[in-house]
């Protein structure tokens, strides 16, 4: 059983860790803050601080229009190649057995590599680094978990910050006056932050088989009121017909995962499904302005090592469905003749590393 608790934490702390390329699904952070089961050495009735740090690498470039994967964009080289690397350090106080607070703070590297910002004359890089968007959330187990040490569910809510640069700029090339660069904000996929304060919501829970045998449920949502930041994508240029996409939304965010831990000694086995991206409409707010909304759904393996007071993990959700959906823009670009549907690509897998450990 507590080895179960362990595994569960483990993935929760690493659960709402999003990126999956140009849409733009920002990692948010995101933690079960119970620790283990209560008589393990990682917890206590109160008083207790938790470090997590997690580690992510993506690559995307396979670009879909609806779930349709545009293979000739990498044949003809057209591709927009995204990379990035972010790191969520977070940071949990346990006040008793039921009450307990995170703060996450992500620090984020982006390239991206295409054709079509620079002229579509050449390929060129662009990039963005530092912090982005802190999030603060509190936590509570609705059951006891004295009494009830075999099923759980547990509820987060939380304030998502607009710290992170939701502006950042890099040179275009082959654009500026006389064919040369030009300083203009990159794409939304690789900014910061996405300018808005958000509102989060969570619901951690797990169920006790056996013991060494658990599964577990988590769902996230993101909700980010206001409508646009303001920022100018540039899309206008590349196309008279994207006017409608000059400015960034700020959309909302989502994610839900089941799975299953087995235990073997002090290695915990886990194997799962997840779904996560960007939904069209916002439940609060507008939608329109530039947005690239879509998910995708994944398969999610991942290894637990426990050590006294350090719990090591890796995983590596690997994409089995992806599709980018319309947008409130692309339906008013559509006709009774003409479906429009913008594209973004989405990365085949990502892989993410963590420790976690009692201060």
């Amino acid at each position: 059983m507590k080895k179960i608790f362990t595994t569960l934490t483990i993935l929760l702390i690493s659960a709402k860790v999003f990126s999956q390329g140009c849409v733009a699904i920002r990692s948010t952070g995101g933690v079960c803050s119970m620790t283990e089961h209560p008589d393990s050495s990682l917890t206590s009735d109160g008083g207790s601080w938790v470090f997590n740090a997690n580690t992510r690498y993506f690559k995307s470039n396979k670009h879909f229009k609806g779930d349709v994967y545009q293979k000739e964009r990498i044949e003809l080289g057209t591709e927009v190649i995204n990379h990035q690397f972010a790191t969520d350090l977070s940071l949990i106080r346990i006040f008793n057995s039921r009450w307990s607070m995170m703060v996450d703070v992500p620090i984020i590297s982006n390239a991206r590599s295409s054709l079509y910002e620079h002229g579509r004359k050449e390929r060129h890089s662009m990039h963005s680094f530092g912090l982005g968007d802190i999030r603060v959330a509190a936590y509570r187990w609705l059951f006891n978990p004295a009494t009830s040490p075999k099923a759980n569910v547990q509820v987060g809510l939380g304030i998502k910050f607009a710290t992170g640069d939701y502006d950042y700029k890099d040179y275009w090339q082959n654009v500026g006056p006389g064919g040369g660069p030009e300083l203009r904000t990159v794409d939304q996929s690789i900014q910061l932050g996405d300018g808005g304060t958000g509102l989060t919501l969570e619901l951690n829970s797990f169920v006790n088989i056996k013991n060494n045998l658990g599964l577990y449920a988590n769902a996230f949502y993101l909700s980010n009121p206001r409508q646009n930041n303001g920022v100018r994508t540039y899309r206008e240029l590349v196309s008279p017909s994207l006017a409608n996409e000059a400015i960034s939304s700020v959309p909302d965010q989502f994610m839900a995962r089941v799975g299953a831990n087995y235990a073997v000694d002090k290695l915990v086995i886990s194997a799962g499904g997840r779904i996560e991206g960007i939904p069209i409409h916002d439940v609060i707010g507008g939608s329109g302005d530039f947005r690239r909304p879509g998910y995708v759904i994944s398969v999610e393996p991942s290894l637990t090592y426990q050590l006294s007071k350090i719990n090591i993990y890796a995983s590596v959700p690997a994409a089995i469905y992806r599709k980018r959906t319309q947008s409130v823009t692309d339906r008013a670009r559509s006709t009774n003749t003409t479906f429009v549907n913008g594209d973004a690509a989405f990365a085949d897998y990502s892989i993410n590393l963590g420790i976690s450990f009692r201060l």
